[in-house]
């Protein structure tokens, strides 16, 4: 049955040029390049003309102003993120509902009203600038924060006094990637950053890194000390972490994405011994946990597919400890040992079982002390990538942060030594997750693989094969994709959809393999479980192809891309956000060079078949009817290019230009605006809003819409 489609305008023309690339004798075409020039007045008409197609397109959407008023109205409620002392002084970040930026507070106690120490929305009029790493000193005088402007991974540190909430004089410019780690006696922190950009060309430069600096208070940034570089390996990253007792810094290196790492050691009194390496080559993962006295502990992957805890003494040489002196205190277990941390005179370890967390406490010697209970398939993971819990050794209350699809987020403490459990604050969602159910399934991949799938929806949804559903993936990198709340989620479930969020291979829910399986020669795994995700809901009754959509970012925006060309007649919509499309220039722009570990390495002959077999933009087909599609970047992205969108809706609208019922191919470029973080509330709110009126016009029926609810 054919969907009603909105009248929809012509697409604006985009010219192709004459570009093309001999890759390894084989001539492939470039003909939208001049769309990788962001700063063209060409590129801005094309943008222009866009945006006011897709505008023009949303506004016609019947149901947009009170999905808008939905979003807006449960995205208002208060959060709070897990308080963390320094020198007697707890932080936390909140944020009442509708602030666009989280401001910073000091409190005398975890659950204090406290005072602001930093509001990041009074640095830009237009919410624009963010605050995003931030670390406070030992003693709790101090807090260096980095701002980043319009969603640019560049950053620039600042500091300010936590006492009068006055910015020093300090100013550090030109970081990426970088964190902040304080000398014990609050004198000055560590640092990392690359070569500045030249002059214009920020967005768009590569950025190598490798570079540790030591910046002393009141002096200025040409004056900070170079600690540790590696100049003959430009692609190797470092960053320097001082240790609790701030004896060590730690310096950790990795090798792009790779996810592999190396820990070399100083000894801030005795610094003349020089660096000492505790890990010294890039045979898996090693991660500092904490350190006692010159004993380290190590989360590490070598010999452990899912990862384990080993102590490693630091030797008096310039040799490490070989892997057959180390000391094993946690051994590999079925479920993957996802971060481990010192808190009170214990080990608190995040392990994910079937992609939800678990929370086990050990003793410093390794022995099993007990499980935290945490209720149903909730996740411990804060942002994505780091988890939520905090803790200091000698502390006896360990705090942390339970999220769920059902779940926004509800603050809780561990006691260390009662084994007591309780809720600090509960979430004060205007959302009720008892209408709702979360279920783990699995859905069965072309060879075999069983792949996780969490299914969310309201209680009285039932399979009808005509339910609308949104399916979310990423798929690599070693992520972890764990359970976590969305307002647009939950508006979609209140509406009557289905939303789903697939585990796939790539990602690091189950280990070392469980990535290797889904990168490099075997990423078409990933793709190819997503489209047996997506296949379920029809074998299982629930819904059918022209009602189930997609939806992803980043490497996300990959596998979307890669799904709708490689099988559209299996997705009612489509919606790729910042997405990495070009596999065959990805690696010429920003800190691109560094995703070779999952992608592979076009310049390299017997790689660059890999990207090539499934590069989105190199495999749209003119004629070809695929799924509506949303793409969508942001004109600051300078982690993926917006050249990567922009090339790929020109020639998905292309493909279909002329073919009955097609379409519609849209785009929406945000200004001011970067690969996602620190993006303001009120454009996060716009963004959602305009994304379900969307897919509630591509998969919505003329026979079956979505169910009623009195939930809105």
């Amino acid at each position: 049955m054919s969907r009603p489609r909105l009248p929809l305008p012509p697409y604006p023309v985009a010219r192709l040029g004459n570009d093309a690339d001999d890759y390894h004798g084989e001539l492939v075409a470039d003909p939208y390049r001049w769309l990788e020039d962001a700063d063209s007045a060409e590129t801005a008409a094309f943008v222009r003309a866009q945006n006011e197609l897709t505008a023009a397109y949303l506004e016609g959407v019947p149901t947009r102003e009170a999905i808008r008023r939905r979003v807006e109205e449960l995205w208002s409620f208060s959060r709070y993120s897990v308080p963390f002392e320094r020198g007697g002084r707890w932080f936390q970040l909140r944020n009442s509902g509708l602030q666009d930026q989280d401001v910073l507070f000091v409190m005398a106690a975890p659950d204090g009203e406290g005072r602001v120490l930093l509001d990041p929305n009074l640095l830009s009029e237009d919410g624009t600038v963010a605050v995003g790493p931030f670390e406070v000193s030992p003693d709790g005088r101090l807090l260096a924060y980095a701002a980043s402007s319009a969603g640019s991974d560049w950053q620039t540190w600042h500091v300010r006094s936590v006492e009068d909430g006055g910015d020093l004089d300090d100013r550090i410019e030109w970081c990426k990637f970088s964190g902040a780690s304080w000398l014990r006696d609050g004198s000055g922190f560590f640092y990392t950053a690359p070569e500045p950009p030249e002059l214009g060309s920020e967005l768009q430069a590569q950025s190598r890194y490798g570079r540790v600096f030591l910046h002393r208070l009141g002096t200025p940034q040409t004056a900070d000390e170079l600690v540790f570089e590696t100049a003959d390996e430009p692609e190797w990253g470092s960053a320097g972490t001082v240790t609790d007792d701030g004896r060590y810094l730690v310096v950790s290196i990795e090798r792009g994405t790779f996810p592999e790492s190396q820990l070399h050691v100083l000894d801030l009194e005795r610094r003349e011994l020089g660096f000492r390496p505790i890990v010294a080559d890039f045979s898996a993962i090693a991660e500092l946990v904490t350190n006692v006295g010159s004993t380290f502990f190590v989360l590490t992957g070598y010999q452990a597919e899912r990862r384990r805890v080993v102590a490693i003494e630091l030797g008096d040489d310039a040799s490490a400890a070989p892997p057959a002196r180390w000391r094993e205190v946690i051994a590999e277990g079925a479920a993957t040992l996802a971060a481990a941390h010192h808190c009170g005179e214990h080990l608190v370890c995040h392990y994910l079982e079937d992609a939800h967390s678990v929370l086990r406490i050990h003793d410093l010697e390794g022995d099993f002390v007990r499980v935290v209970p945490l209720r149903g398939l909730v996740s411990l993971f804060d942002d994505g990538v780091s988890d939520s819990i905090q803790g200091r050794p000698g502390a006896p209350l360990v705090y942390f942060k339970v999220t769920s699809f059902l779940e926004p987020g509800s603050i809780w403490s561990h006691d260390l030594g009662s084994g007591e459990t309780s809720i600090v604050r509960p979430s004060e969602a205007p959302f009720d997750p008892e209408a709702y159910v979360t279920e783990l399934v699995f859905a069965l991949s072309d060879d075999g693989t069983n792949v996780p799938l969490f299914v969310s929806r309201r209680r009285d949804v039932t399979a009808t094969g005509d339910v609308p559903v949104l399916m979310h993936g990423y798929g690599g990198f070693n992520v972890s994709i764990t359970p976590s709340f969305g307002v647009s989620m939950a508006v979609w479930m209140e509406r009557g959809g289905v939303f789903a969020e697939a585990v796939l291979r790539g990602g690091g829910e189950y280990g070392k393999a469980w990535h290797d399986a889904g990168r490099l020669a075997n990423k078409q795994n990933v793709f190819d479980d997503f489209c047996a995700c997506a296949r379920y809901f029809t074998h299982s009754g629930w819904s059918r192809p022209d009602r189930v959509a997609i939806c992803g970012g980043s490497n996300g925006g990959l596998l979307v891309g890669a799904c709708i060309t490689q099988h559209p007649e299996l997705f009612g919509a489509a919606v790729a956000e910042v997405g990495v499309l070009d596999m065959l220039r990805y690696h010429k722009f920003t800190i691109g060079w560094a995703w070779t570990s999952d992608f592979g390495d076009p310049d390299d002959p017997g790689q660059y078949p890999w990207p090539r077999a499934y590069s989105p933009l190199h495999h749209v087909v003119a004629g070809t009817k695929y799924p509506p599609t949303l793409v969508m970047t942001g004109d600051h992205d300078d982690r993926v290019v917006p050249g990567h969108s922009l090339k790929f809706a020109a020639a998905l609208q292309a493909a279909v230009a002329g073919l009955p019922d097609a379409g519609p191919i849209l785009l929406r470029v945000e200004t001011s605006a970067g690969h996602g973080a620190g993006k303001p509330t009120y454009k996060q709110i716009a963004e959602r809003a305009d994304v379900l009126a969307f897919l509630e016009a591509a998969i919505t029926s003329s026979s079956a819409s979505f169910i009623p609810t009195t939930a809105v």
